[in-house]
């Protein structure tokens, strides 16, 4: 009778003690997986946060390099006060030139030269005194009946044999880059205007 009882004991014993390791190792199972989830949860989200700073970092602004203007070089003389070639911005007025080369002198003619003409590369801005601006204005006014190549515009300079609109516009842009012609003599420096066509006009000109 007690060795039944304890056997009956025994095999009860080991029924709960199963039930008990079986629960146990059920709950196990549960809590890793629930472990997992939150952790990857964490994770996501952590790795969600990282990826907009890094969105907000390359989406910023980057600085643009503003590109230096251009320059050109232009040929200052006459009466200036620092004559010489002098750096201006692309773009600049013949003021602008006259401002970098000292100014004008006292004796500087201020109103023959038009300050609001444009400048380019290579030019030379010829400032002449205010007693070779008066020569040049008699002798573009004067009655000698002779063409003044200094002063004349392109109408007049088409009522010469052989200057047409087009070589007109030459001697007209070789006097704005150069300056005034010293001499008669330098029209031939014009292209287009060779020792047989100055032949024709030497009589008719003056400067």
């Amino acid at each position: 009778m007690s060795k039944k009882f304890i056997r009956i004991g025994r095999i009860f014993f080991v029924s709960i003690l199963v039930l008990v390791m079986s629960g146990g190792l059920a709950g196990c199972g549960r809590e890793p997986e629930e472990m997992f989830c939150l952790d990857s949860l964490g994770k996501t989200e952590a790795a969600g946060e990282n990826k907009e700073e890094t969105v907000g970092f390359t989406s910023g602004e980057i600085p643009v390099e503003e590109s230096s203007p251009a320059l050109i070089y232009v040929f200052v003389c006459g009466a200036v006060n620092q004559p010489g070639v002098v750096e201006l911005p692309e773009g600049s007025r013949a003021e602008a030139g006259v401002v970098a080369a000292g100014g004008m002198r006292e004796d500087a003619d201020a109103d023959y030269v038009n300050l609001a003409a444009p400048l380019t590369d290579g030019e030379k801005l010829y400032i002449p005194t205010a007693e070779e601006g008066m020569a040049l204005e008699q002798g573009d006014a004067g009655g000698s009946g002779l063409v003044n190549i200094n002063t004349a515009d392109a109408a007049l300079l088409c009522t010469l044999p052989g200057i047409g609109e087009s070589r007109a516009s030459d001697i007209i842009a070789y006097r704005e880059k150069n300056g005034v012609f010293s001499r008669i003599e330098d029209l031939m420096k014009v292209p287009g205007i060779k020792e047989g066509a100055f032949g024709k006009l030497k009589d008719l000109i003056t400067v």
